[in-house]
């Protein structure tokens, strides 16, 4: 009896690493790749038609993150298995995705050391988190998370706000951003803002296009 082929979807916005994942995917005889997509609003269009077994996809996708888009598919299709295909290696990326559904997480260039075992492994129900990530959220799994309010506070940080035009946008005083980021301050253990904001991109707790907006 011959056994059918798990099912694969791909979703990244990068022509050459989709093409790279259908050539890998092409030489196994327990694979088959069903359909790619280039951005999030296809993916959740694409799932929804082909039903994969298994789907790859990348964090940063345009019209919908890759995190939407398995939260929404998670939502209709509790059983859907993902595995996250990414270059970001911040513990903060890596907490969101698993939040989100993802059964697995690995950067780009582990994918030709990682990839086909994760894959069966994330089919069977199990997780796959490499080393190299993990050690990231070892790192930092006794650290105090900032909350939504301290997030937003860095965010306007990061665009080159003072203090007192920050205070105005969110409606509070001068002293309680002060206080904000006294606090900031003390969970990254940064030295400054601009530390405090360095640390917060490489973590992922801020996102790079949120700070350019």
């Amino acid at each position: 009896m011959v056994a059918i082929p798990l099912r694969i979807m791909t979703a990244d916005a990068h022509p050459v690493f989709r093409e790279g994942l259908a050539a890998i995917l092409s030489a196994q005889s327990d694979m088959a790749l069903v359909a790619e997509a280039t951005d999030g609003n296809q993916a959740l269009s694409l799932f929804r038609k082909h039903r994969p077994d298994v789907m790859l996809l990348d964090i940063y996708l345009s019209g919908m993150s890759g995190l939407d888009v398995i939260a929404k598919i998670k939502n209709d299709f509790p059983n859907a298995r993902f595995l996250v295909l990414t270059t970001h290696t911040g513990d903060a990326h890596v907490q969101r995705a698993l939040k989100a559904g993802a059964s697995g997480y690995l950067l780009k260039n582990t994918v030709r050391r990682y990839l086909l075992e994760s894959i069966r492994a994330v089919h069977h129900g199990q997780r796959r988190i490499p080393s190299e990530v993990a050690s990231n959220l070892v790192e930092y799994i006794t650290a105090e998370a900032l909350t939504a309010r301290e997030i937003q506070v860095l965010g306007q940080v990061a665009n080159g706000n003072a203090n007192k035009i920050i205070a105005d946008r969110l409606s509070i005083s001068e002293d309680t951003v002060k206080a904000h980021m006294k606090n900031i301050l003390s969970k990254l253990a940064a030295n400054d803002r601009t530390h405090a904001v360095t640390i917060a991109i490489r973590r992922g707790i801020l996102e790079l296009d949120a700070v350019a907006s």
